[in-house]
């Protein structure tokens, strides 16, 4: 049985920590740059962390929103030590961390799956390269073989992550998906920022019978399949279809409403009573994302800059949110909305 959850103290001794990979919601974090220099601002990275944690949404580094893309390796490594730092000094010792792995080539992959381990990563989550997406996009045996052999020698439990936008339109199907859960052991989920709710419902299909841990047991019992959305629209259809909630940009920006929805949907199955709630605030939910999404990164760090104080920009070649446009996005009312409930929902926490 693996054990990825071993970590060194500053005195050298090797100490167990179990941190499992569970249903609810995650967080691509953002990744935070000093403004004249771009070097990386570590200081807001572990205050944003901790934000999101104290609501009880967990941490996704280097992915996409992270701008994994535009990160050397040993950055990703600052980000990943930063972050088990500040959830352990903030009281967070058992909550996982989640790095992106995915690069060009199998090799790097790899290779960067264990350096996210040694720096004290709990699971890797990994996206194939479009750079090749004209001969990898109609090839699923060489695709279902990137994941396998990743999967296989990863010391850490790897996440596919789905997201035809950024890989060159390579998008997998629920049958490959279905394939690779029960084939590789190492595997603990999917991510499908594709959207699709019908794919959602036939991998939990597979994934989420009670049957499937007892005939494909996973190599680590911390690390069951989760299928989890990669947008927040559909949290509660997700949570009726059997998923295990979301990991969603709009997190970052209203942490206690989308930890609230994911919540509500999973007590209404218990208590059909709270089912409108969760409608009223899926609807919610719903329009935000669809509005915030396409502000994309920057949209959603100037969002950070405005609520919270803290944001800048992206590293180029990305470009800054236009004022204007900003000033359009924080009036539209499907922000106004969000921005509104996340204060009451905050502020009844703190208080």
């Amino acid at each position: 049985m693996m054990d990825h959850a071993i970590h060194h103290g500053l005195n050298g001794h090797s100490r167990h920590v179990s941190r499992p990979l569970t249903p609810g919601i995650y967080a691509p974090i953002p990744t935070f740059y000093q403004p004249e220099t771009e070097e990386l601002d570590l200081t807001t990275l572990a205050e944003h962390v901790v934000r999101c944690a104290k609501a009880g949404v967990q941490p996704l580094l280097a992915g996409s929103m992270g701008e994994g893309a535009h990160l050397t390796h040993g950055e990703r490594v600052l980000l990943i030590k930063t972050a088990r730092k500040a959830l352990d000094d903030a009281g967070f010792e058992s909550m996982p961390i989640i790095s992106g792995t995915g690069t060009g080539s199998t090799r790097e992959t790899i290779e960067l799956c264990k350096e996210a381990a040694s720096a004290g990563a709990d699971y890797a989550i990994v996206i194939a390269s479009g750079y090749y997406a004209g001969v990898l996009a109609g090839n699923p045996k060489a695709l279902k073989a990137f994941w396998s052999e990743v999967a296989e020698k990863s010391p850490i439990p790897v996440v596919i992550y789905n997201y035809p936008a950024a890989s060159g339109g390579i998008d997998l199907d629920s049958d490959l998906i279905t394939e690779l859960a029960t084939e590789c052991p190492n595997l603990a989920g999917v991510k499908l920022t594709c959207g699709s709710v019908g794919k959602l419902t036939r991998i939990c299909a597979a994934v989420s019978d009670p049957s499937f841990s007892s005939l494909y047991p996973r190599k680590n019992l911390d690390a069951p399949f989760l299928v989890l959305g990669g947008y927040a629209d559909f949290i509660l259809p997700s949570s009726y279809a059997n998923g295990h909630g979301a990991i969603t940009g709009l997190a970052n920006v209203a942490p206690y409403t989308i930890m609230k929805l994911f919540q509500l949907s999973e007590a209404a199955h218990k208590d059909p009573s709270l089912l409108p709630e969760a409608q009223r605030v899926q609807g919610i939910v719903s329009r935000a994302d669809f509005t915030i999404a396409k502000a994309s990164i920057s949209g959603t760090k100037a969002l950070l800059e405005k609520i919270y104080g803290y944001g800048g920009v992206p590293r180029k070649p990305l470009p800054p949110f236009e004022p204007a446009a900003f000033e359009a996005l924080w009036a539209h009312p499907h922000v106004q909305d969000i921005v509104k409930i996340e204060h009451e929902l905050s502020g009844k926490t703190k208080s």
